[in-house]
């Protein structure tokens, strides 16, 4: 069992007594669901694959039988890295019935990031399809399987192409294996049933540790402040590796007995369509989704029939969009939290047109906020400062890493979100900013100090720095300032065929390069990115005096990047 953990000993007391947090674990839940909704659709994805309650629950505990046989303990971390499939399920499934805690990776993790991360989190066992989207994730894990010392065992999906490294498929282990008895016995509420990985301000990867109190707490705070019943559908088109796509597209519909509908890869127009085939009445993620949500029902006339509303996060939702997409049917609203802090304030589909996206929303019942300045101090309504935030939903730290738990979680359970913030009498928070140099791209974190560590060594390139672009899609794309070395003028397309040489993730490369006589630094070195940005709103505003083209946006990446597709929307 993971140890490690900083929760306050008077604040569990407190929300066990006030009923926030409970004996169930999400096993039990599950078990509960499924014994009740066995005939019931609990997941649908674009590929057809349509499975119920009761044969993920059956095909679970076949796959927790090899799990155990494979050596795996109550305890241990299970890591799956799995596109948006239906049988992204019957693994998660499985880890709960076996006791074990879930770890779901990015699918764009090459090997280098599989090794550092297995390690990290001491995985006991690793689940991937053999190839997805012209990857072969089985490759991938058999070139660093010897270098993972906690690895027991490997299995591979080969739904669309055959597997070539010889690890056990799943689709036999589901044939051969009886399913597993019982519960878990050492499991309980309190334990982690979730890690999940976050990039800071220096680019480290953080393992975010989720409790099953944790993940109950704040899905039912959210299901039941939308609201929402075992009747409505969910539809989610997020990577399932992120707080998104996982809590809300996943556990969510789960604690209501409900349907989620998942789509691999982002298209609007036929997300429109599978939204209509499905019922589908709910939907989260980031603002590019409903951007281009929007924008086909413009260009096509049809729109999701039943869709009620859309929950927005990774960025503030500009009232305009509001108004746009009400006219359009559907109510948008404001969504804000964090994967360590999970969505715990949010607008009510009631006042998401009154607000207008002057707020970013109010905390959930049995969450607190305050907004305090760089002495920790708590500040007037309306003065903008640093939005900290308390309750059942926050994370209990960093697994391997208690100075940064120490640095984010204070004694008395206060998360530190270095997000900037105001928040009026009437206690509503507007979102303004952060104080960490990450860039919100698509709902994803992208740490500046990673991209400026990947772009070094680019020829022609010497002193750099990031910022985000403002972009009305994506919320923000990366912007490079970089200080010419010789008489060359590097530009998005030569700093693109450097880090594709390099074999760096394209979410990573640059979309417009501006050149500079020099970074501005404090004098102990740090980058003013506040200035770099600054001097990038004055250059945009000057090209858009004179219609430049792409003056209000990013320059466009090559074709070969693929980096359009947004990836989730927790920030």
């Amino acid at each position: 069992m993971i140890e490690d953990l900083k929760i306050d000993e008077g604040r569990k007391r407190l929300y066990y007594e006030q009923g926030y947090w409970g004996s169930e674990t999400l096993n039990d839940v599950w078990t509960r669901q499924a014994r009740s909704c066995a005939d019931r659709e609990y997941v649908v994805d674009d590929r057809g694959h349509r499975y119920t309650y009761g044969y993920v629950d059956d095909a679970a505990a076949r796959l927790a039988s090899w799990l155990k046989d494979t050596g795996v303990e109550e305890g241990d971390v299970v890591s799956f890295q799995m596109p948006v499939w239906a049988e992204f399920c019957i693994v998660f499934v499985a880890c709960l019935k076996a006791g074990a805690v879930m770890h779901p990776l990015s699918r764009a993790f090459n090997e280098r990031d599989l090794l550092h991360v297995l390690n990290q989190v001491k995985s006991a066992a690793f689940i991937c399809p053999a190839v997805s989207r012209n990857c072969r994730y089985d490759a991938q894990i058999a070139a660093v399987r010897d270098r993972v010392p906690s690895l027991k065992g490997v299995a591979v999906f080969d739904r669309d192409k055959p597997a070539t490294a010889p690890f056990p498929l799943v689709e036999r282990i589901l044939e051969d294996y009886g399913p597993l008895e019982g519960r878990p016995a050492l499991t309980t509420s309190d334990h982690v049933a979730l890690i999940l990985s976050t990039s800071g301000t220096t680019g480290a990867p953080k393992a975010v540790l989720l409790t099953h109190n944790n993940l109950i707490y704040s899905e039912r705070a959210f299901t039941g402040e939308l609201e929402l019943t075992a009747d409505d559908v969910m539809f989610m088109p997020a990577p399932l590796n992120h707080a998104t796509g996982f809590n809300h597209g996943l556990i969510s519909p789960l604690l209501l007995g409900g349907k989620a509908v998942l789509q691999e890869k982002f298209d609007a127009s036929a997300a429109i369509d599978l939204m209509n085939a499905e019922g589908v009445t709910w939907s989260m993620g980031a603002t590019p989704f409903i951007y281009d949500l929007l924008a086909c029902i413009d260009a096509t006339g049809k729109r999701p029939e039943k869709l009620r509303f859309y929950l927005c996060g990774g960025a503030p939702v500009p009232g305009a969009m509001v108004h746009r997409a009400r006219e359009r049917g559907i109510v948008l609203c404001e969504v804000y939290g964090s994967t360590e802090s999970c969505p715990h304030v949010y607008v009510p589909p009631a006042y998401a047109l009154g607000w207008n996206g002057r707020f970013s929303g109010r905390p959930f019942k049995g969450v607190e906020v305050r907004v305090v300045d760089e002495q920790g101090r708590d500040v007037e309504p309306g003065v903008q400062g640093e939005e900290l935030s308390r309750g059942p939903h926050v994370f209990a730290g960093y697994l391997g890493n208690p100075e940064a738990t120490e640095l984010a979680l204070s004694d008395d359970g206060w998360f530190a979100s270095g997000d900037l913030c105001t928040q009026d009498a009437r206690g509503r928070i507007r979102i303004n900013g952060r104080k960490k140099e990450i860039i919100i791209r698509g709902g994803e974190n992208i740490s500046a100090a990673e991209v400026d560590e990947a772009v070094a060594g680019c020829p022609g390139i010497g002193d750099h720095a990031t910022v985000g672009v403002p972009d009305a899609r994506l919320g923000e794309r990366i912007c490079l300032f970089a200080v010419p070395a010789d008489d060359a003028r590097p530009d998005v397309a030569a700093v693109a065929s450097y880090l594709q040489g390099r074999n760096v993730q394209k979410r990573l490369w640059p979309e417009r390069v501006e050149l500079v006589d020099a970074i501005p630094r404090t004098e102990s070195g740090k980058v003013r990115r506040n200035q770099l940005f600054d001097e990038l709103s004055l250059r945009l505003a000057g090209a858009a005096a004179e219609g430049e083209p792409g003056a209000a946006g990013a320059a466009p990446l090559p074709d070969a990047t693929g980096a359009d597709e947004p990836e989730g929307g927790a920030r």
